[in-house]
């Protein structure tokens, strides 16, 4: 069957290679299609990523760097979901990203292993694991909830598809499983159902399956099908059936009978198997799609088979619904994406005519609107109307297929019917039919109201028209409107009848809407007439109305003047104003007229509106000075103001201040010049002074910045307004910083008696001239002091704020200041009153009132500078009694008790409150000793140095030196620059020292003179104090001082002082010593106090002495000493000496040390009795392995069983690598055979050529590793048995084969790898890689085995790896064979052509040639078969047919000169009219002189050049083909030229039909004329009657009667009048028809209102109820098919004359005893 006449249309929408994907990712687990919208594909190489193709951009995708083991794209939305297996765990982690906005939506980590996953709605995930079932929404935080748990018969299957119904209640999971062994080849399909409701699963065996939703006539509620196909083996029978079952029969309803069907699988697909089924819910197919890409469509209601056929030659593993055009997507293995849709054309056809299934064809064009079925339809609607069964009609032309019965036609039908009594009209039947399928058209509409109308039953006709079931009309609308208007505006509206709709609002009164509706449909209504209407009725709603006008797109339809003038005429000014309001509010130009005029209206007549309009400030272009004048008449001061532009104007109007209101006036002020405003505030003060100061003032306040603060200041002090100036610097004092306005504002408070703002402003501002203001003040006298008291308490006028009280005797403000104002000034108010000579007791009065508050150093420093300290002592003392501890309180009296020399030592040593510097500062002058007190009472350093050195008391100096402990003072008194420093040694050594009983006092000192680098006079000091029985001399510290001293300052005294000091600290002692390269005295020193380690360590590191080292060693006989003279024997290379040392020692500590010093000194005897002693002390793995491997040294193997028999802890492994390193085999063969490393051992054994023993552990290793290196020592030792052994080991891993190979081949042995290659393809675990690489070897050593190989193992190759070693040896045979099997076409047949000796083969290449893609090849492929195959190029060009471009082909064949070669194929591919063809065949022809062939050729191929060919052969010497040239001129249209060629071979037959032909009037004419020159008679006759229809008759009869050929003509002359006589009677009969109908219509449109009258007395109570939601849709609309066929020409007159002779096809001509005509 011809794809185009196929029901199922199939198309490649694209290939996944072509967009780049690797054909090694087109598979099940790498591409998934969740729906017909994405597809997502997952690559492994070369980098980790997922590819998304959106099948709207297919060659678009989108690839993202993404990890993971599965991908699947959302059915619906950019939503991407991943999932990835935890490293070295069962769990997978799942993740949900929104690739649009690149945010993650959720993730979850599974406890087990997802086996399968799947969208199974847009918003859930179902997830598969071994044992159970889960889903995942993706809203919200929710994690997978298990819904089953996996039934036993899907245990071991492989899950490939998981569904559930569009309710959710029903779900299926569909997995595969090997077949039975009965026929293992056919898997096994199983299948769990379960129910959610029921929470029950059923087992099936199925292997396809899905959900549909039916309805089933008599049930509203849809049905829930579920359809599965199976294939099973029953007793060596393979059975194959389509199931259709409803699941959750509803109870009391029509349920869905079962259906099922058989599948027929052809002998060649036995063992195929379903795959996918998908379910088209717009035809009503099960499409069935199995795995070698068969596909089956059945029919969902009937479960009838309606097509099969295969539509891929891959196998195909992944479908999807295409949902939108009721098809599906198919992917195969090559990475095509088909798509399988309904051919809407053919389908219907095809099940009625080839399946000759009527009925199903029916259902199938109503269920998918299908043409194909118009003639069943009819037929069958005409039946069911004869057999009365009125209501099956109405349901069949209700879904009839395009609507082809819902016609006038089948309404009058049903009007025709008669009523029978007790029954509904057929009539109603038809429409309540409609009503429930879905929307009447405009027809059905029309006629169902026009009853429901009669009936005044207009609330059914809403419903209808709220459920829109009725298409509305303009008839319509006029139908209701007799009953309801709103409804027919409704109906006008959806109809679109504008002018009806303008009209109905009009009529409603609703205007604004006509705008709004007029705008919608483009309408434009007679808006100057509608707004007058309205105005006579509502102003308001004309205003609404021309408002809108205004508002609409493209500016308003009437002039705004001209609106205006309407509302005028009849007196409506507000309603003109608020009019013109709104439309100038955009404030244009082209207004000013409008605006001008709506201010003038309302000035006359409202002038508050025009004020409130010129307030808004909306309108700017108007007559301003006009609308000035007009203001002003209207009392509108303030606005005259602001529309004046002259001084004279404004001054006449301003000074009507009773009239203005003062802020609008001083807003007025800011809209003037600097020089204007100034001008009109004077004339404001001049006229009156008092009334308008406030208005001024708020002026100047305001506006101070434009019009100057000087100018502002300038007017008020004209008009000496103090008051004025008082407000206005009021206002502006907080933003200027100028002291000149602060003091005049100050100044202006005064002179008005503002004494409190003057006090506030001196007190506040930081700006006013302070020596002016405080002039000012004491000039003006005051009565209130507190102004003055802020002045120069703020600016530091104390004294003479002190003074000007005194002197103005305003005592108590003096008091009042001390205490309350500024209690930290009053010792400036004693100083000045002191010197103002007050009264004592006035001052001590107010000293004490003030009290503790008085700052008593500044009071003390004003009294002390007038020698009046004394006036103070009752103060102080009554201070100290109050508890002060003030230190210039204390510091003040102890100055006056100095003076008074009472007992000053007393106070200096007890009080602890005064400031020692200050009292000791007071006191040098006076007493230094009790300077000195003071001083040493306050550890004052410096200050007492000074004292003490000034006045030679260095006795006091020393002591307090000595006493205080201070390292930094007696650095400053040690200091060599100090030139009494030589004073104080000598009274520290003579007096302080010897004073001292504090040892703490005595290493201060001695510190001292150490850090001062006095180390002969310390020595001198220490002796003194330790040597001379002193309470020190048994001191240890200063014993370690003294011998550390002469260390090193004098190390001569030092071997001395060890001997007679018995108390110092020896061992550290001794360490100074041997730093000091004393090392004899630090020896003795050792030796003294017993550290015989240290002292053994001077004579090994210091004095270098190894003999008297171990001298000492034997007299103290001590385990450490020994020890460290065997490290240093160790270190100086006496390895023996050092063991026998280390033995003495019992020391195990440096093993490692004597370890490697034995290895390298080769002592290993020694060092055997070394380990053994450390072993007993310590546990270590270095000490035993050590061991281990001195005694394989020196050859001790027995030793070495019997150690590590016993218990050890040395580390075997590395010794075992050690001694194999070293070449010790024997020893390492022990041990590695005692550790099982057998590894180690099979290596270590072939070292010692025992192969089968390394055999025997390499097995036991099995480790690939060690199975190479044993084979490749076999192989070296040429040992191949044993080397196959180890080879068939290493082989079966991929990475190590190649290796093997290259060792056995870079040695010579072929033949041995060859044997063990063989040996390896009965593996177990053999691999494409031993497949492989034994094709290679063979390839290369026996080619004659190659090809057998290749064949019988094809699919196991890596073929591109042989096609190389293939191409390499030129096995171009095996080359070919197996570019064929990796689909390399173009490389097979490039390889065939280029050594086609060997590799050509006929059929095996027109195979190959026909799958090739690159187009060249074809051609190349020509070029050979021409140069070594002409005989069979034919066979290969048929081949090539559909792929070549012919006229290619063509030129390459006329260039080689063998154009004849390639006929039979141009013959059969000139049906494609290719113009090269064409001509080269018509050549062919000619040169043949076949002129049958060449005029066939012509005339069904046109595509070639005419002219040129007629040109060529219209004088060839054969009369039929100079006939072809006539007869390709006809074709060309060149008449003239066909039929002069025709004339000159006297061919009158063809020049006639080419003249008729022509339609050339004139040359038909003119061949008649030539008839009659030549005196062809019967030519004229029969020329007459071919060019019938163009020859004139006065001109035929004109010739005939001139030339005396009338009896000629008349056949012709009764011909034309016969068919005269008939145009005349047919419009005769026309116009009687046309009659008949007038009144046929008369007669119907009299019976069809009689009829109505009927069907209104027989209408029942109620139409049928609207439809529920859901119930199949109607079709639309459309003229109904022609009954019958065109009426046929009328007959002939019956004339009986006989035919003609020698004009064969000529018709008869009358009987009038012409003679016959000879042959011409």
């Amino acid at each position: 069957m011809a794809a185009a006449n196929a029901p199922i249309a199939m198309k490649e929408i694209l290939t996944l290679p072509s967009i780049g994907i690797n054909q090694q990712f087109i598979t099940f687990t790498n591409v998934t299609m969740e729906s017909d919208k994405y597809i997502c594909v997952r690559e492994t190489a070369p980098q980790n990523s997922v590819v998304i193709i959106d099948m709207n951009m297919p060659m678009q995708p989108l690839r993202r760097p993404i990890t993971a083991d599965s991908a699947l794209m959302n059915p619906n939305s950019r939503i991407l979901a991943l999932k990835a297996q935890l490293q070295g765990t069962t769990q997978d982690h799942l993740q949900i990203f929104n690739i649009e906005a690149k945010t993650k939506i959720k993730s979850h980590q599974m406890p087990e292993q997802v086996v399968f996953w799947k969208w199974i709605t847009p918003k859930m995930l179902g997830l598969v694991t071994q044992t159970s079932v889960y889903h995942w929404s993706i809203e919200g935080d929710s994690a997978p909830v298990k819904v089953f748990d996996r039934t036993a018969n899907l245990a071991n299957n492989q899950i490939i598809n998981y569904k559930c119904d569009p309710s959710e209640k029903w779900l299926v999971l569909i997995g595969i499983a090997p077949g039975s062994p009965e026929r293992p080849q056919l898997v096994k399909g199983n299948m769990q159902l379960f129910s959610v409701d029921q929470q029950r699963s059923q087992a099936l065996e199925a292997h396809a399956a899905s959900f549909a939703q039916f309805k089933v006539p008599g049930n509203d509620n849809p049905s829930t099908l579920i359809s599965f196909a199976t294939k099973s083996v029953n007793a060596g029978q393979i059975t194959s059936k389509l199931h259709v079952i409803e699941l959750g029969a509803q109870p009391g309803k029509p349920s869905f009978t079962k259906k099922q069907a058989d599948l027929f699988f052809p002998p060649d697909f036995q063992d195929d198997f379903p795959v996918a089924m998908q379910i088209s819910h717009k035809y009503g197919l099960i499409y069935a799609i199995t795995k070698l890409g068969l596909l089956f469509v059945y029919d969902l209601e009937t479960a009838t088979a309606v097509y099969r056929n295969r539509i891929s030659p891959d196998p195909i593993f992944l479908t999807a619904e295409a949902s939108a055009v009721g098809g599906f997507y198919a992917i195969n293995r090559r990475g095509q994406v088909l798509m399988g849709t309904v051919n809407e054309a053919t389908v219907v056809p095809f099940v009625s005519g080839q399946l000759n299934n009527l009925e199903l064809a029916v259902n199938l064009a109503k269920r998918g609107n299908l043409p194909g079925a118009e003639n069943l339809v009819v037929q069958r609607f005409q039946e069911l109307f004869a057999q009365t069964k009125y209501k099956e009609a109405a349901e069949l032309a209700a879904e009839s297929p395009q609507g082809i019965l819902r016609t006038p036609d089948t309404v009058a039908k049903f009007q025709s019917v008669p009523v029978q009594a007790g029954q509904t009209p057929p009539l109603l039947q038809y429409f309540g039919t409609l009503l429930t399928r879905g929307k009447l058209n405009a027809y059905e509409s029309l006629e169902l109201s026009r009853l429901v109308v009669n009936q005044n039953k207009k609330n059914l006709l809403e419903n209808w028209l709220a459920e829109d079931k009725l298409e509305c009309s303009e008839e319509l609308g006029d139908l209701v409107k007799t009953v309801d208007n709103d409804l027919a505006l409704k109906i006008y509206i959806k109809a679109r009848a504008t002018p009806k709709v303008v009209a109905a609002f009009a009529e409603r009164r609703e205007f604004d809407k006509i705008l709004i509706y007029s705008k919608q449909v483009g309408y434009t209504p007679d808006y100057l007439f509608l707004l007058q209407t309205i105005l006579r009725t509502d102003p308001q709603g004309a205003v609404n109305f021309a408002l809108m006008m205004s508002q609409m797109e493209g500016g308003c339809p009437v002039d705004y003047n001209t609106i205006t003038d309407l509302f005028l005429q009849r007196n409506l000014i507000r309603e003109a104003t608020a009019f013109l309001l709104d439309v100038l509010k955009p404030n244009l130009p082209e207004h000013a007229f409008l605006q001008t005029k709506v201010l003038e209206i309302n000035l006359v007549t409202f002038p508050n509106v025009a004020d409130a309009i010129l307030a808004n400030g909306m309108f700017s272009h108007y007559d301003r000075p006009r609308i000035a004048q007009l203001c002003e008449k209207a009392g509108l001061f303030i606005q005259a103001l602001k529309h004046y532009t002259e001084l004279p104007d404004i001054k006449r109007v301003i000074v009507n201040t009773h009239a203005i209101e003062p802020q609008a006036l001083v807003e007025f002020f800011g809209t003037l010049s600097r020089e204007w405003a100034l001008e009109c505030m004077k004339d404001l003060l001049l006229v009156n002074l008092r009334g308008n100061l406030q208005i001024i003032v708020q002026t100047c306040k305001e506006y101070c910045e434009q019009l100057g603060v000087d100018s502002c200041i300038k007017i008020f002090e004209q008009f000496k307004s103090y008051e004025g100036l008082y407000f206005f610097l009021g206002s502006y004092l907080s933003m200027s910083e100028d002291p000149e306005i602060h003091f005049k504002y100050i100044e202006a408070a005064a002179k008005t008696g503002q004494i409190k703002e003057v006090e506030r402003v001196t007190r506040e501002s930081n700006f006013y001239d302070a020596e002016k203001t405080k002039n000012f003040l004491m000039e003006a006298k005051l009565p209130d002091a507190r102004p003055l008291i802020n002045v120069c308490d703020r600016f530091g006028f104390v004294p003479d704020l002190t003074h000007y009280l005194y002197t103005n005797n305003m005592l108590r403000y003096i008091e009042g200041y001390v205490q309350k104002v500024n209690p930290g000034n009053a010792p400036l108010v004693v100083g000045q009153l002191l010197d103002d000579e007050c009264p004592e007791d006035f001052i001590k009065g107010l000293i004490l009132s003030v009290r503790s508050l008085l700052p008593v150093e500044p009071l003390v420093e004003e009294c002390e500078k007038r020698n009046r300290l004394r006036l103070l002592t009752q103060f102080l003392e009554h201070l100290v009694s109050e508890g002060s501890q003030d230190v210039h309180v204390h510091n003040a009296l102890g100055k006056i008790i100095i003076d008074s020399n009472n007992n000053p030592e007393h106070f200096l040593t007890t009080n602890p409150y005064y400031d020692s510097r200050v009292v000791g500062k007071y006191c040098e002058k006076r007493d230094p000793t009790l300077a000195v007190v003071a001083y040493r009472r306050g550890q004052c350093d410096d200050e007492l140095i000074n004292v003490t050195n000034k006045n030679s008391l260095f006795k006091l100096q020393a002591r307090y030196v000595v006493e205080r402990m201070d390292g930094d003072l007696w650095d400053k008194v040690l200091n060599p620059e100090n030139e009494y420093r030589r004073q104080l040694i000598d009274q520290v050594v003579s007096t302080a020292l010897p004073e001292s009983k504090s040892p703490e006092q005595v290493s201060a000192a001695v510190k001292a003179f150490m850090t001062a680098d006095l180390p002969h006079e310390l020595i001198e000091l220490l002796e003194k104090i330790v040597l001379q029985n002193s309470a020190f001399s048994g001191n240890s510290n200063l014993q370690n001082l003294l011998i550390l001293t002469a260390i090193k300052a004098d190390p001569s005294r030092v071997m001395d002082y060890v001997n007679r000091l018995d108390n110092f600290d020896g061992p550290a002692v001794g360490e100074v010593a041997v730093e000091a390269q004393l090392y004899e005295e630090g020896y003795a020193i050792f030796k003294k106090f017993n550290l015989n380690v240290q002292a053994v360590n001077v004579l090994l590191d210091n004095i270098r002495s190894i003999e008297r080292a171990v001298e000492f060693a034997f007299r103290v006989e001590e385990d450490a000493v020994w020890s460290q003279v065997a490290k240093a024997q160790l270190r100086e290379g006496l390895v023996s000496d050092a063991i026998e040392s280390f033995i003495r020692a019992d020391d195990a500590t440096q093993f490692l040390e004597v370890i490697r010093a034995a290895e390298d000194g080769d002592v290993y005897d020694d060092l055997v009795k070394y380990l053994l002693m450390v072993r007993q002390r310590v546990k270590e793995p270095k000490v035993d392995s050590e061991l281990i491997y001195a005694y394989a040294k020196i050859d001790r193997l027995g030793e070495i069983e019997e150690f590590i028999l016993m218990p050890n802890v040395a580390n075997l492994q590395s010794v075992g690598d050690r001694l194999y390193d070293e070449a010790l085999y024997e020893a390492a063969k022990i041990i590695y055979a005692f550790i099982s490393n057998w590894a180690k051992l099979a290596v270590t054994l072939v070292k010692l050529q025992q192969f089968q023993g390394a055999v025997d552990a390499a097995r036991k290793a099995n480790s690939a590793k060690t199975w190479k290196e044993v084979c490749f020592a076999c192989v070296d030792a040429e040992e191949f048995r044993l080397a196959q052994i180890c080879g068939l080991n290493i082989i079966i891993q991929v990475d190590d084969l190649e290796e093997v190979s290259e060792y056995y081949q870079n040695r010579g042995c072929f033949n041995e790898l060859i044997s063990l290659m063989e040996s390896g393809l009965g593996l177990e675990r053999a691999h494409m890689g031993i497949f492989t690489e034994l094709g290679v070897l063979y390839a290369r050593y026996r080619p004659e085995k190659l090809m057998e190989h290749i064949k019988l193992f094809s699919t196991r190759l890596n073929i591109p790896k042989l096609i190389r070693a293939c191409d390499e040896q030129q096995h171009w045979q095996e080359l070919v064979y197996l570019y064929i099997q990796y689909d390399e076409f173009d490389n097979a047949a490039t390889t065939v052509m280029n050594h086609s000796p060997e590799a050509w083969d006929h059929m095996q290449f027109k195979d190959i040639v026909a799958k090739v893609a690159n187009v060249e090849l074809y051609y190349k492929a020509v070029h050979f078969y021409l140069q070594e195959h002409p005989d069979i190029i034919n066979d290969l060009l048929n081949v090539l047919a559909l792929r070549l471009d012919h006229t290619r082909v063509v030129d390459i064949m006329r260039k080689a000169g063998h154009l004849r070669l390639i006929k039979p194929y141009m013959i059969a591919v000139q049906s494609n009219n290719v113009s090269a063809v064409n001509e080269a065949l018509n050549e062919i022809y000619v040169e043949e002189e076949d002129y049958e062939r060449l005029r066939e050729s012509t005339d069904l191929h046109d595509s070639f050049d005419q002219i040129g060919l007629a040109q060529k052969i219209e004088k060839h010497e054969l009369l039929e083909m100079r006939r072809v040239a006539a007869y390709i001129y006809k074709k060309a249209g060149r008449w003239k030229q066909s039929i002069a060629l025709s004339k000159k071979d006297n061919l009158y037959k063809d020049c006639m039909e080419t003249a008729s032909q022509s339609g050339d009037r004139e040359l038909a004419e003119e061949l008649l004329v030539y008839f009659i020159e030549q005196g062809k008679k019967e030519c004229f006759a029969a020329c007459l009657f071919v060019c019938y229809d163009l020859i004139r008759p006065d001109v035929a009869l004109e010739l005939a009667w001139i030339n005396n050929m009338i009896d000629f003509s008349f056949p012709y002359l009764l011909q034309f009048i016969r068919e005269i006589t008939g145009k005349v009677d047919e419009l005769i009969k026309d116009k009687i028809e046309a009659q008949k109908e007038v009144k046929v219509k008369e007669q119907e449109e009299k019976d069809v209102i009689a009829q109505q009258n009927m069907y209104a007395q027989l209408l029942p109570l109620a139409l049928p109820a609207p439809p529920m939601p859901g119930m199949a849709g109607g079709f639309s609309a459309g003229p109904p098919p022609p009954m019958g066929g065109m009426p046929g020409m009328p007959p002939m007159p019956p004339f009986g004359m006989p035919p003609m002779g020698g004009l064969p096809g000529m018709p008869p001509m009358p009987p009038f005893g012409m003679p016959p005509m000879g042959s011409y």
